[in-house]
C-alpha cells in the first residue's frame, strides 16, 4: 500500500527513529511500510496519522483496495 509517511517524515524533518519510537514501533517497521513491503494495521495506520494531524486518507492511499 502506498503512503505519503516517507515525504511527510522529510517536510518535517522527523527520521524513521523518531516516528517509530512515536508510534511505538520499530525503525524496521516504518522502513518496511514506506517501502511497500508491510502493510500497517489500523491501529498503527491510525497513531501514524495522528502523529502527523492528519486522517488516514491523508496518509494511506486506498486505491488500489478492491471493492466488493
Amino acid at each position: 500500500m502506498k503512503t505519503r509517511i516517507r515525504e511527510l517524515r522529510k517536510q518535517r524533518h522527523i527520521s524513521q527513529a523518531e516516528l517509530a519510537k512515536a508510534v511505538r514501533v520499530t525503525r524496521l517497521t516504518i522502513t518496511s511500510i514506506e517501502n511497500e513491503k508491510y502493510t500497517a494495521s489500523l491501529a498503527l495506520a491510525y497513531k501514524i496519522s495522528k502523529y502527523f494531524g492528519l486522517t488516514i486518507e491523508e496518509v494511506f492511499d486506498f486505491s488500489e483496495i478492491e471493492e466488493e
